[in-house]
């Protein structure tokens, strides 16, 4: 494998660690599941949900981050003799719950040791196809998930000649704890954000080896939901992620630097100093005064200490405000490094990968916040006009208008980002979209990650709570038309083709967005008064 880690960092980490190819299961393998790699043959199996689609569980992509490497950028795996046995899905890495939610594969075997991948393919992909490939990051506030989360089986993309991946990457403490420390000993005065190292080693593992399975290495799209969303972005932020990728997609992350919800979303990043400070404060409450000390501190016990979120609204208007929840105490760093900027001076400066963009938000995502007594904290001597187009002259009034804002905010703040980047020089277009349809026999609404299973086009697998037991002939209609847009995106870089209701590309000049499940079709953001309101209100916020 190419590294794309830097010499001073290649010297630092480990020799590659061996893989033992395990044992395959008897008789003739078919042909379209067995592939070689440059890394040795790999065995592939049936899709369970899918006739026509090979899938290989389990890759190895990257030596067990574990002992001496925890806490190190992850590192090259050596060749293995035999064929390995690529039929079952690999360990999660360590988190604190598997609860079998829409997140959750409900498994219980977590380790340290799990950085593998997971490959969808049609099963007549060869070598030669050169099929456009889709990396997808899971999302779970950086601190839980998995690439074997039922949600995101890749068989109902395959075939339609999409090559799905699915990775696993570092969580909580394991992939987030910066410390002066670490940042010493990297080489390149950086730590903290092991758990985008390991994404980007998954691409550059992408590159090195999806044509073997028919995917085509300069046609790879990479998307994620959530904490996903912001690591799809990060990928596309980070100078380390350049030449890697050729398209976005960001599902329920890109908003408008100075919204609110950014601070909740993932998006928000911590700076060096900050989380370099939360590590010395971490070594402290676990008893240990070096980071040798902490690599032989066991799995189990810094699981239990990683319950924290961070407090990063305190001595803000959302201190005590119900409308923005805190962000996980261990998310991505602003190091130098892997990420040069912050979010809002990332899209100021153009500082990202020029391509294609699909982002948006759903309706089921939108803060509440129904206290009155809250009104006059939050917009201050903007009150007044919050108030007249916003009525709130009783309880429910009151309850109903904070709905309405914060819906409206929520498609205006992703509107901004849009048309923010579009506005910045790209020649790229980025696509934005409102998901309003929801999942049956829930009351939630188009809560988050309610798309997920319409996109993949894999109703009605999966499992958890909320997964609907029955689907409705108009589920299946909306899961046609949302995979096609999906899947033309990942083909294209334009999610437009086919019989298809037409998805205009954000520009600086229009408030239209796409609206996406109960309604198919370009629609004003808000009404142009509130438009103008909420710019100007964010615009008295801090930038995230």
């Amino acid at each position: 494998m190419k590294l794309y880690l830097s010499s001073a960092i290649a010297a630092l980490i480990a020799s590659p660690v061996a893989v033992t190819a395990t044992a395959v299961p008897s008789g003739k393998a078919s042909a379209s599941l067995l592939v070689k790699t440059s890394k040795g043959a790999v065995l592939g199996t049936n899709s369970e949900y899918r006739d026509g689609v090979s899938v290989f569980k389990g890759i190895p992509f990257a030596a067990p981050p574990t002992g001496s490497l925890r806490w190190k950028p992850p590192t090259d795996v050596d060749s293995w003799s035999g064929t390995y046995n690529a039929t079952v899905f690999g360990s999660e890495c360590a988190q604190s719950y598997s609860n079998g939610g829409i997140f959750s594969s409900g498994s219980t075997n977590i380790a340290e040791d799990c950085l593998y991948l997971n490959v969808w393919k049609p099963e007549s992909a060869t070598s030669d196809s050169k099929l456009p490939v889709y990396v997808w990051i899971y999302g779970g506030r950086f601190e839980g998930g998995a690439g074997s989360v039922p949600t995101y089986d890749g068989s109902g993309l395959a075939i339609h000649d999409v090559i799905v991946v699915t990775l696993n990457y570092r969580m909580g403490p394991f992939g987030f704890l910066a410390h002066p420390d670490l940042s010493t000993e990297s080489g390149v005065n950086s730590s903290g954000n092991y758990g985008l190292l390991d994404q980007l080693f998954a691409l550059q593992w992408v590159q090195d080896e999806i044509a073997a399975f028919g995917g085509n290495p300069k046609q790879v799209t990479v998307g994620g939901q959530s904490a996903g969303s912001a690591s799809a972005l990060d990928m596309m932020y980070s100078p380390l992620g350049s030449g890697l990728i050729a398209g976005v997609v960001s599902e329920s992350g890109a908003r408008a630097p100075h919204d609110p919800e950014t601070a909740g979303l993932a998006t928000s990043y911590r700076t060096k100093e900050a989380a370099e400070s939360s590590g010395v404060s971490f070594l402290a409450a676990m008893n240990v005064s070096t980071i040798a000390e902490l690599r032989n501190v066991s799995m189990e016990t810094l699981l239990e200490a990683d319950n924290d979120s961070d407090s990063i609204l305190e001595g803000t208007i959302f201190e005590n405000s119900s409308a923005i929840q805190e962000p996980p105490l261990w998310r991505p760093v602003i190091d130098g490094y892997v990420l040069v900027h912050g979010y809002g001076e990332s899209l100021k400066l153009d500082a990202h990968s020029d391509v294609p963009i699909l982002t948006g938000a759903n309706s089921g995502e939108a803060g509440s916040d129904s206290d009155s007594s809250t009104i006059s904290t939050i917009f201050g001597n903007l009150t007044d006009e919050y108030l007249n187009l916003y009525p709130s002259n009783n309880d429910t009034q009151t309850s109903d208008s904070s709905t309405t804002f914060w819906l409206d905010v929520s498609r205006v703040g992703l509107w901004t980002w849009a048309s923010e980047w579009a506005a910045g020089g790209a020649k790229s277009n980025v696509f934005t979209y409102f998901w309003t349809h929801a999942p049956p026999n829930q009351t939630a609404g188009a809560y988050h990650g309610s798309e997920l299973w319409y996109v993949f086009n894999n109703i009605p697998y999966g499992s958890g709570d909320r997964v609907p037991t029955t689907w409705g002939s108009d589920d299946l209609a909306i899961e046609t038309q949302m995979s096609e847009y999906w899947v033309n995106f990942i083909k294209s870089g334009n999610p437009n083709g086919g019989n298809l209701t037409h998805f205009p590309p954000t520009t600086k000049d229009s408030t239209e967005i796409m609206w996406l499940g109960d309604q198919w079709g370009a629609d004003s953001i808000a009404d142009d008064s509130r438009i103008k309101f909420i710019t100007k209100w964010l615009n008295t916020l801090k930038e995230w």
